[in-house]
């Protein structure tokens, strides 16, 4: 498994409260997952930890808190 280095380790407040009003309205993680990806973000898991991506810059935000897991 490839090695990612995670330079920000908190997401900016915006980019936590989408992510945690997405996760509250999903069904499922499935579904939280696609609910994401319309507004451009994308969730990919890095040496056992849950990262928040961008996928129109390809980049790292941040490591997602360990409730949202």
């Amino acid at each position: 498994m490839a090695q990612a280095m995670i330079e920000q380790t908190h997401l900016d407040a915006p980019v936590l409260e989408l992510v945690t009003r997405e996760r509250t309205m999903a069904l499922s993680t499935r579904e939280w997952k696609f609910r994401l990806a319309g507004y451009g973000y994308a969730i990919k898991d890095v040496a056992g930890e849950q990262v928040v991506t961008s996928l129109l810059k390809g980049t790292e935000l941040g490591k997602l808190p360990h409730t949202l897991h």
